[in-house]
């Protein structure tokens, strides 16, 4: 008996990928909680509008990612990850482009109110994001087969999410905002780098030197958990020099997420299956989210 084909409600969901969205939610909020516990006035247009900028250039992302792969051939039967809809036969690499450039298209309306409150800065950030986003496996220097991919994320995810956000409320910079960006970016990047664990065999297959491929599995491993580390130390560091008040240390409760993330990534080995990673990238991500928010409440409490 033939299996009826997914509807465009669930392609387009599949390409979208909502189990990454909340890698674009937590940061935002921290950069919300940094503003308003230094004494900034709350701006709910500001804060709705770097929400749905970050949540859009995710999608854009996710969409870019599925059509540049599939184009390099990266994306073979042998991948371990969840679907990729152009690989699959499900969506024609045009409607991606024009997915791609409707999403993108709505950014930009969003982007240029925030360029409207915070300045031209703003948009050389906007547009440099966008750039990132599409070049991660796009265009003609992709620099997630460079091994740039963590760097990448924890530029834009961490610092830019976080600092613009806190910065279009408050409408300065301080140095408290950038070390709250810290951890998320930190975070963020290990989703990633679950994400360069897994693919390694279809990876190095397809040419894709991340630095999981160029260093094996034990480095992607350290990396990993070092971002555990960095999001641990980084709220005691900041109540330590009195940067912010006990409630700070809040995220830490978040802390229960993670020996079950811990132990499948410990297991894989030669001859394990990857695919159990695919929970972990779905709990890593949750992780993000859950310590972003208590993140956020601790750094907008009163010292």
């Amino acid at each position: 008996m033939s299996t009826a084909a997914p509807s465009s409600f669930r392609v387009w969901l599949l390409a979208i990928r909502p189990a990454t969205l909340p890698a674009a939610v937590g940061p935002v909020l921290v950069g919300l909680g940094a503003a308003i516990g230094s004494g900034a006035a709350f701006r709910p247009d500001a804060a709705v509008a770097c929400l749905a900028v970050a949540l859009l250039l995710q999608i854009a992302a996710n969409l870019a990612n599925d059509l540049a792969d599939f184009r390099r051939g990266a994306d073979t039967p042998d991948r371990m990850g969840p679907v990729r809809v152009a690989a699959a036969g499900l969506m024609t690499e045009r409607r991606l482009e024009v997915g791609i450039a409707v999403v993108i298209g709505v950014s930009a309306v969003f982007g240029l109110y925030l360029a409207a409150i915070g300045g031209i800065g703003m948009l050389v950030l906007g547009a440099l994001a966008v750039v990132s986003a599409l070049a991660y496996t796009g265009g003609p220097w992709p620099y997630g087969y460079r091994g740039l991919g963590e760097v990448f994320v924890f530029a834009f995810f961490g610092l830019a999410a976080v600092g613009a956000t806190a910065y279009l409320q408050a409408g300065r910079v301080e140095a408290v905002y950038l070390l709250a960006a810290v951890p998320m970016g930190a975070l963020i990047t290990g989703i990633l780098i679950v994400n360069n664990l897994r693919d390694i065999p279809t990876d190095r297959a397809a040419n894709k030197r991340t630095l999981a491929v160029t260093f094996g599995d034990g480095f992607a491993k350290a990396e990993y958990f070092a971002t555990l580390v960095v999001a641990a130390v980084v709220p005691v560091s900041l109540l330590a020099a009195r940067l912010a008040g006990p409630a700070v240390l809040l995220p830490l409760l978040a802390g229960l997420m993670v020996p079950p993330l811990v132990r499948e990534v410990r297991a894989v080995g030669p001859g394990s299956d990857r695919r159990r990673l695919n929970l972990v990238l779905k709990g890593t991500a949750q992780l993000s989210l859950v310590y972003g928010v208590l993140f956020a409440v601790g750094m907008a409490a009163p010292r």
